[in-house]
């Protein structure tokens, strides 16, 4: 990265095509989850700077890009993608540094499809057709009745800090796709990459004014002056359920339409006739991959009880054979939470868990680790046995490295204890019985639903949630049903 201040990462605002400090001279620290020391200093953007922002992603709707053809706008984002694969390595080292995650995870994931977002959504924008019908009328000669699509505007695009470059461009690839313009406030934890992003941008010749960013927090910081703009057509938010409620909050005056993508307590539901070895495997992905910092993750898993205390044994081996360390050593496989704040809110759970009756399997406390490591934001791997469905670590979420699991003794009643909740994000069905899978997909209440597999995502489906758990759906069609605004035109023949 070239911004550099002191030995430390200078990240700015990225506006109207240039990096810009903020007026006020408000700045504040980014911390490595890795060791608690500081890597970064952040500009932390004001009303102005906000305002700034949103009026040159309108200017840039009134300009070049509000003109451009669409085969020369699906080409410029070709470009964006092929100019973050360019720089992959510059990415990767600001994703892992910003998150603490092992670079093995985001070489894989966070990267490569952070990238892909915006040539899968440049491509599908060519191919989606709207809806024509014919209309008699009394004087015989009929009506002709079309719907075209035009962009939204200026989308606020909110991103999270657990996939920070991935769940960006989930968001920006579509909303430029379909002709908007954005301005992004990325998590205060994660800026890295999001403002690298402004470079490839400017490398690609993408115009000026089209992608923005402003950094800060949530309350009196740019969230808040962001969310409350008038000019701001759409705002799109992925996070957590609590902050959903206090955005749409914001809003409401306006009558700003939004997309949420919020909290969930996932639920896995493990058949005694499942694949044992793939159960396991994905259940202890679904639940610790990237230190359990997964919307999609499991904290709840259910296991029929011929197979319980098998699956229970292999699960915990499966955990303490994790190593957690520095992002850079290929044999990590998992880092640390994002921030001491996030660290102390596991804790706080891991000792409600015993408070409440918990049989610890496994972690349940802080490991010891080493050198420079040791002042960073780590946690252990913990499963937990034994307690009800009402205790908090079985009702809330934690979004840590965690999950309880208890046994079950009949398809209706795992149905019923895996809906039990007030979020309907994502679910697991583990099983070889083809019907069963079927059956209990369309009776579980969750967004998605994986059978045999978790995080398997084909993206022109739709994504999103139930119930606490989000409004609308992402991904293929639906994310331009969002990014645009679908008008009807009535032609009198």
């Amino acid at each position: 990265m070239k911004w550099e201040i002191q030995g430390m990462h200078e990240v700015k605002h990225f506006i109207n095509g240039e990096f810009v400090g903020s007026k006020s001279g408000k700045t504040f620290p980014n911390i490595s989850p890795a060791t608690g020391q500081q890597i970064g200093v952040v500009h932390e953007a004001g009303r102005e700077e906000v305002d700034q922002a949103v009026q040159a992603a309108q200017d840039a709707l009134k300009g070049e890009w509000g003109y451009l053809p669409v085969a020369e706008r699906m080409a410029l984002l070709h470009k964006v993608a092929d100019g973050i694969n360019a720089r992959f390595d510059e990415f990767l080292e600001a994703e892992c540094l910003d998150t603490g995650k092992p670079g093995s995870l985001a070489r894989h994931v966070d990267i490569p499809r952070g990238a892909a977002n915006f040539k899968i959504f440049a491509d599908l924008v060519k191919n989606v057709p709207t809806e024509s019908f014919m209309l008699d009328t009394p004087d015989g000669q009929g009506a002709l009745n079309y719907a075209v699509r035009q962009p939204k505007g200026v989308i606020a695009v909110i991103s999270p800090w657990n996939l920070p470059l991935l769940l960006m461009t989930w968001k920006v690839g579509p909303a430029l796709a379909c002709g908007n313009t954005v301005v992004v406030k990325p998590s205060e934890e994660t800026p890295s990459t999001t403002t690298l992003l402004g470079e490839v941008m400017n490398d690609a010749g993408v115009p000026k004014g089209v992608f923005n960013v402003v950094h800060g927090f949530g309350p009196n910081s740019a969230g808040e002056y962001l969310t409350t703009n008038k000019a701001i057509d759409g705002i799109t938010f992925t996070g957590e359920t609590r902050t959903g409620s206090a955005i749409l909050k914001a809003t409401a005056d306006n009558i700003t339409h939004v997309s949420f993508e919020l909290g969930g307590k996932n639920p896995a539901l493990i058949f005694a006739d499942c694949d044992m070895e793939a159960a396991l495997e994905g259940t202890l992905r679904s639940a610790f991959a990237n230190c359990g910092q997964v919307c999609l993750g499991t904290e709840r898993v259910y296991v029929e009880r011929p197979i319980f205390d098998e699956f229970l044994a292999r699960l915990k081996q499966g955990v303490e054979n994790m190593k957690l360390g520095a992002w850079d050593d290929p044999t990590t496989s998992m880092g640390p939470l994002i921030s001491k704040e996030h660290q102390q809110k596991v804790l706080s759970y891991y000792e409600k868990a015993v408070e409440e009756g918990a049989n610890v399997v496994t972690g349940g406390g802080m490991p010891e680790m080493p050198g420079d490591l040791a002042g960073g934001s780590w946690v252990q791997p913990t499963i937990w046995t034994g307690l009800s469905e009402d205790a908090s670590v079985v009702k809330e979420e934690i979004f840590g490295p965690c999950c309880h699991v208890a046994p079950f003794d009949s398809e209706e009643e795992v149905i019923a204890k895996a809906n039990d909740t007030d979020y309907g994000l994502a679910a697991a069905v583990w099983t070889s019985d083809l019907a069963r899978a079927h059956r209990v997909a369309a009776q579980v209440e969750a967004g998605i639903v994986w059978v045999n597999s978790w995080f398997l995502r084909d993206l022109r489906t739709p994504f999103g949630g139930m119930k606490a758990s989000g409004i609308g759906r992402e991904g293929g069609v639906h994310s331009l049903e969002f990014y645009t605004e679908l008008k009807n035109v009535c032609i009198k023949l």
